[in-house]
């Protein structure tokens, strides 16, 4: 657990993870290069306080909806320069936008993405986080989770599910009418099937992961009637490398 706090706190970048502490220097300065290399530079975005504003906000609300019109009011920009800003860093690979899965339900979300940074690092650093606290761990987790998705549904979006009650299943991929979901946990003894059962309700046919480190042999278990596969992020892994061999 010790290598998986270092890497969820310093993030994925070589220096701060081999790094003996965070820091806070670093982050900044890679902030300002990327502003005057990737943002200024391809897509002629002048306002550089307004924009590193904005994307230090974003850091800190990584994993949560994203409400144009309340960044618009709360940093006195237009709707639509807020959202062209949020569009650079997301080309840009700053930001990982997950769009909200439907298939028609009245009490589905249906518009609002959840934004994620591109590494915890980054993460860590902007809420001001001097060390990992075991509450830290969980939403940290899932910004990992989610990288490894990407990588091994290549060519399948990755999306989230919610209802009006708040009921949500981390992560979703659809695959024809088929919908597997996903649930990103550090304990699987502590995961409650309740959001998930509901998601089943509405979409029966897909695959059950529990995605939860050190997981070295995957197993199934059943959690409130629901067969669900138990499994750390190697083995998803080398399931999307099996599914790449077989298209090919």
């Amino acid at each position: 657990m010790r290598d998986l706090d270092r890497r969820l706190f310093n993030g994925g970048l070589s220096e701060p993870l081999l790094a003996g502490e965070s820091d806070p220097a670093f982050y900044a300065e890679w902030l300002n290069s990327f502003y005057a290399r990737d943002i200024q530079e391809l897509f002629g975005v002048r306002e550089r306080t307004g924009f590193l504003d904005l994307l230090r906000l974003m850091l800190r609300q990584s994993g949560g909806l994203v409400d144009y019109s309340a960044l618009s009011r709360e940093y006195d920009l237009s709707r639509a320069t807020v959202k062209s800003h949020l569009d650079a860093m997301t080309v840009a690979c700053a930001l990982i936008p997950v769009a909200p899965f439907h298939g028609g339900g009245r009490r589905e979300l249906v518009r609002r993405p959840k934004v994620y940074a591109f590494d915890t690092g980054f993460v860590a650093c902007a809420r001001g986080w001097r060390d990992l606290r075991a509450e830290d761990r969980g939403p940290l987790w899932e910004h990992l989770v989610l990288d490894v998705l990407r990588t091994a549904h290549d060519g399948h979006e990755v999306a989230y599910w919610r209802d009006k009650s708040g009921r949500e299943v981390d992560f979703v991929v659809p695959r024809g009418r088929r919908v597997d979901a996903y649930e990103c946990k550090l304990n699987p003894a502590r995961f409650d099937a309740e959001s998930l059962k509901a998601f089943r309700s509405h979409y029966p046919d897909g695959e059950n992961f529990l995605l939860a480190p050190e997981i070295d042999s995957p197993y199934d278990h059943t959690f409130d009637g629901l067969i669900v596969r138990v499994t750390g992020c190697r083995d998803l892994l080398l399931r999307g490398i099996g599914r790449r061999d077989r298209r090919q």
